[in-house]
């Protein structure tokens, strides 16, 4: 397989033969994003398993791998591999920690299909593989996710579970979620609604810094990069609050069209709270993301010095 050409200011990493890029900032979030993870579920023995499992399998790294190389080479989308499900499940146990302190009900827990680390577990699995459906393409990947996942999961489900009736529980949760995770259809149980909100929260400007870099300028790319960071908080009068600070005011496009979009349809939606913050706060100004661009061949792209 020949190597994919890519920018300097990226790190490369091959993984089964496929080549990928990653802003370096990015891939240090994703560290700390699984520190947070082992921090969390430590507390949670079933779904820490789980993340083990998920996190060594070659067929998921696999699967992770291929969505990423499709989403972003191919489609010149935002990162859809393993970092991005790093930090989107990052996000996602530290609003089902915030949930779990403001006494908010799980539905795996009210429908009596299992405890409080079966809700996390169920979240957890869901946020890891809701995009690996792009591996096979962008249109349709959120059913292609769901298929594969269904596939995929039974393997490690049965170490965990030894009631099959249970076990096809707690699949049935995590494939709902994985259904609804970009809210059409909405989620339908808290669940969901976690793994939706958290996947529209990893909008920072290193998951979208490939698709500029090869050439993709429109107000998504360069709306994701005057994102500098986003931050899971109690909320105090509401269990979470989402803090997006940024560095250029396009960045609110990412804040209206895809996260509030998704906090709008789902069950959390008056308890989740988002407060967008402009930087630098002084000077007053905002970061210059593009300074010339060209309109040829059917698209914008960045000019490029002679």
């Amino acid at each position: 397989m020949s190597k994919v050409r890519v920018p300097r200011r990226h790190i490369a990493y091959r993984d089964h033969g496929v080549v990928i890029e990653i802003a370096p900032d990015y891939q240090q979030l994703a560290s700390r994003a699984d520190a947070v993870i082992r921090e969390i579920v430590d507390h949670y023995p079933k779904t820490a398993r789980m993340y083990d499992y998920l996190t060594r399998d070659p067929k998921i790294s696999a699967c992770w791998d291929l969505a990423n190389y499709m989403a972003v080479y191919k489609m010149n989308y935002n990162d859809h591999g393993p970092v991005h499900a790093r930090i989107a499940t990052a996000a996602a146990m530290q609003m089902m920690r915030l949930l779990v302190q403001h006494g908010i009900a799980f539905d795996v827990v009210s429908s009596g299909a299992g405890d409080l680390d079966d809700a996390f577990l169920v979240v957890l699995a869901a946020e890891l593989l809701h995009d690996i459906g792009n591996m096979v393409h962008r249109i349709g990947h959120i059913e292609y996710s769901v298929m594969l996942a269904a596939q995929l999961l039974p393997r490690w489900l049965g170490e965990i579970y030894p009631d099959p009736e249970q076990e096809q529980l707690i699949l049935g949760f995590i494939l709902s979620c994985i259904a609804s995770h970009d809210g059409s259809p909405p989620p339908l149980t808290v669940e969901a609604a976690v793994v939706a909100i958290a996947d529209g929260t990893d909008m920072t400007k290193g998951r979208g810094r490939a698709a500029f870099d090869l050439g993709k300028v429109d107000i998504h790319s360069v709306s994701a990069l005057a994102v500098d960071e986003v931050e899971i908080r109690d909320g105090k009068d509401v269990p979470i609050e989402i803090a997006v600070y940024l560095s250029n005011s396009a960045g609110i496009f990412q804040v209206q069209e895809i996260l509030a979009r998704k906090v709008m349809v789902t069950p959390l939606k008056d308890q989740v709270r988002i407060v967008v913050s402009a930087r630098p706060e002084t000077p007053l100004a905002d970061q210059r993301i593009i300074q010339k661009v060209v309109f040829e061949n059917g698209r914008f792209q960045v000019a490029r010095d002679e």
